[in-house]
């Protein structure tokens, strides 16, 4: 029974190893994703999805090496957490820095027109557009005035106002309709 106790919390490598591997891997990670694209964050389908369940499983040994301890996974998680925290805190007062590691936003339709290059810049499909359009709200594309890929990514979208030609359009057909229907009602 003692050994059982040993094996779960004795520390294999040394502590500063524990740290330094989770910080080696959180850096790679963080640079990775930027080069792969906004894609990767938010507009996820399912073989992104398998990309990154199999990402974690794989950096999984990087982080923890061959300490199978409870020790060295809470040092481990502590260490992501911590450096995490520290990263995003400094990245808060840096805003230069902070677009460098984030980029920038991306104009997927502008005045009502999909930018088909930047759709495929960022791979993503028109039927994605679509439903992401659909989630927030437009029936269609017909809808959108603008859509932008956030840094994060994210899709934001602002619809089409009405043009005041055809607002009035609206008004006098539906003022024609009320004038059909008290024709109608009228006795001959």
């Amino acid at each position: 029974m003692e050994t059982i106790w040993t094996d779960m919390f004795h520390l294999g490598p040394p502590l500063l190893e524990k740290m330094l591997r989770p910080a080696l891997v959180y850096l790679f990670l963080v640079v990775s994703l930027r080069l792969a694209g906004k894609r990767e964050l938010a507009q996820l389908n399912p073989f992104d999805l398998v990309v990154l369940l199999t990402l974690s499983n794989t950096v999984q040994n990087a982080i923890i090496g061959d300490d199978n301890s409870v020790t060295g996974g809470v040092v481990g998680a502590a260490t992501l957490l911590v450096l995490n925290y520290a990263v995003v805190r400094f990245l808060y007062g840096h805003e230069r820095l902070e677009h460098l590691v984030e980029g920038d936003a991306d104009v997927l339709v502008e005045h009502g027109r999909v930018r088909t290059d930047r759709l495929w810049k960022e791979l993503i499909t028109l039927p994605e557009l679509e439903a992401a359009a659909r989630k927030q709200g437009m029936t269609s594309l017909a809808d959108v005035e603008r859509a932008v890929l956030e840094p994060g990514g994210s899709i934001s979208f602002v619809a089409k106002a009405p043009t005041p030609e055809s607002v009035r359009h609206e008004q006098v057909l539906a003022r024609l309709d009320e004038i059909a229907r008290r024709l109608g009602a009228l006795p001959t």
